[in-house]
C-alpha cells in the first residue's frame, strides 16, 4: 500500500530538514571564536564580573565622601571591603572620636550645598541685577518677604535666607566641635 502524502500550498519547507541526519543548527546568542569550544571562552564568574562591572559601575565611580581618618580599608578584588587588621582595636583608636555636632554640620553642608543648586536654577530665571539688590535689603533688613510680589523673586529671597541660616549654624556646630576638640585634647595632655 502506497501512501501519499499532500502538502498545503503555504507549507514552508525550510523548517523540515531534508534528511534525519541533517539537523538545524542554532547560532550560539553570545557569539563564538574559529578553533575554540564554547566552554573555554569564558569563566562564569569572569562573566559574572563583567555583568556586574557593566551594571553597577556608574554607581561605584559616584564619588563618596570620606570618612575623617587617614587610616582607611582596603578593597579586595571583589569590590568588598578587606578590613584585615582595620576591624581590630587599632583601626577604632586611629579612626577618632565620633562627634554629634561634627556629624550634623556635615549633613548641614550637604543640605546647603543643594539649596546652592536650587538657588542658581531659580536666579537664572530673574534676568538683570535686580535680584541683587533686592537680596541686599532683604538682607539688611529693609525690606521684608511680604513686600515681594514677584514669585521668582520670593522664592529666590526664601532659599537665600535657609542658606544663610544654614551657614550660621554650620558655623556654630564646628565652632562647637572645635571647642569640645581642644578640651578633650588639654584632658588628655594634662594641661
Amino acid at each position: 500500500m502506497k501512501q501519499e502524502i499532500e502538502f498545503e500550498e503555504n507549507c514552508r519547507m525550510d523548517d523540515v530538514p531534508v534528511s534525519a541526519v541533517l539537523t538545524v543548527q542554532r547560532r550560539n546568542k553570545y557569539g563564538s571564536v574559529p578553533g575554540l569550544d564554547d566552554n573555554e571562552l569564558a569563566d562564569p564568574d569572569e562573566l559574572e564580573r563583567q555583568v556586574m562591572l557593566d551594571e553597577f559601575g556608574p554607581v561605584w565611580i559616584v564619588p563618596v565622601k570620606g570618612g575623617r581618618s587617614e587610616v582607611k580599608p582596603g578593597w579586595d578584588e571583589d569590590s568588598g571591603i578587606n578590613w584585615g587588621a582595620f576591624g581590630t582595636v587599632d583601626f577604632d583608636r586611629y579612626r577618632g572620636h565620633f562627634d554629634r555636632a561634627i556629624y550634623k554640620a556635615d549633613k548641614l553642608k550637604e543640605e546647603l550645598k543643594d539649596l546652592v543648586i536650587r538657588i542658581a536654577i531659580v536666579k537664572a530665571r530673574l534676568p538683570g541685577r535686580a535680584k541683587y539688590v533686592v537680596l541686599k535689603y532683604l538682607r539688611m533688613g529693609v525690606i521684608e518677604m511680604g513686600h515681594i510680589v514677584n514669585a521668582d523673586m520670593l522664592i529666590l529671597a526664601r532659599l537665600y535666607m535657609r542658606a544663610r541660616r544654614l551657614r550660621q549654624e554650620i558655623w556654630q556646630l564646628e565652632e562647637a566641635g572645635r571647642a569640645r576638640m581642644i578640651r578633650r585634647l588639654e584632658r588628655f595632655w594634662g594641661d
